[in-house]
């Protein structure tokens, strides 16, 4: 009987692989969990992204669940990491080093502090001049990593993919993930001129200087509509990129705290991401994916794709540089 061919070293590249490494075979279904199969380090030498988990959702105004988004969003990420990147056609860890770097740690207890701590846990990854790709917990997570790269960056263009505008009244104490981006604007971290909201379909009688973009208007323009739209209003400067879940439809993305019907197809998010691999992008974040109203993980495999190609767009502009 012919002996199958020699392999490659298999399994847990989470743990097992070396810095430098691309990736080894693994099976889809079984091993290690980190996000795309990225090794587990909090060595970010020679690293050009971290991608972390921020499980928090105490500040969600209808179901909770969010804190539990990080490790589905993981979990579902397997399959993304057997193949080339679709539709670039290369492998994203050739041309960009990107570990997972856990989760920031909470003591559930003191939830007043949350602000601090994530906080502080980006500006430890951002000091080392990495880049971050981090996942939530309820969208509220934003604002202290915005606040964390507005000290590297200065005040960044906000592209912001969501159901919901966010900008409804702060009294800046609040733990509220509705308001925080009024907060953010009015505390010079984000340039409202320069940022547009995607996706919007929910009232609110103020556009607080933001290009807004809704649902209507996407789904009346398309997705080329949108990118140029993007590009004219962000401009050259730094960009920070914020996706919650809820911007697709409940069809594509049942399983977040609170849904709007009307929403984005997961195809037309993914075309419009796709089309901005010339903006600068400096951090990115997937928020608000609730496992326990999910089905069939198609929320979590959404997220996870999202930030897939948001790695990609990084992973491209360095091929190119090159």
């Amino acid at each position: 009987m012919e002996e199958p061919p020699s392999a490659p070293p298999e399994g847990d590249f989470a743990f097992r692989g070396e810095p430098g490494q691309g990736k080894w075979p693994e099976m889809v279904y079984g091993g290690a969990l980190s996000f795309l199969r990225r090794r587990y380090s909090r060595d970010l030498d020679g690293v050009d992204v971290a991608v972390s988990g921020i499980p928090f959702d105490s500040a969600t105004s209808n179901r909770p669940g969010a804190r539990l988004g990080p490790r589905a969003i993981r979990a579902a990420s397997t399959m993304m990491a057997e193949l080339n990147a679709f539709p670039w056609g290369f492998d994203p860890f050739a041309h960009l080093e990107v570990v997972d770097y856990g989760d920031c740690q909470f003591d559930f207890g003191y939830q007043h502090r949350a602000v601090e701590v994530i906080e502080e846990h980006a500006r430890q990854i951002l000091a080392t001049d990495t880049a971050m790709a981090t996942f939530g917990g309820d969208h509220f997570v934003t604002y202290p990593l915005l606040r964390a790269h507005a000290a590297v960056h200065g005040p960044m263009a906000l592209v912001h993919f969501d159901a919901h505008s966010d900008t409804w009244p702060d009294d800046g104490d609040r733990l509220d993930h509705g308001s925080m981006f009024l907060r953010a604007a009015r505390e010079g971290l984000i340039d409202p001129a320069r940022s547009v909201q995607i996706g919007i379909r929910s009232a609110n009688e103020l556009d607080h200087g933001f290009t807004i973009l809704d649902a209507p208007w996407v789904h009346d323009n398309g997705a080329a509509a949108v990118v140029a739209e993007i590009g004219q209003v962000v401009g050259e400067g730094p960009v920070y990129l914020t996706f919650d879940i809820d911007c697709l439809d409940p069809a594509f993305a049942p399983g977040t705290g609170t849904p709007v019907v009307g929403g984005l197809s997961t195809a037309q998010a993914l075309n419009i991401l796709r089309g901005l691999g010339d903006l600068s992008l400096v951090g990115f974040d997937v928020t608000e994916v609730a496992p326990a109203y999910d089905h069939a993980e198609i929320t979590a495999l959404a997220a996870a794709t999202v930030a897939h190609d948001l790695l990609c767009l990084l992973a491209d502009r360095q091929r190119r540089s090159r």
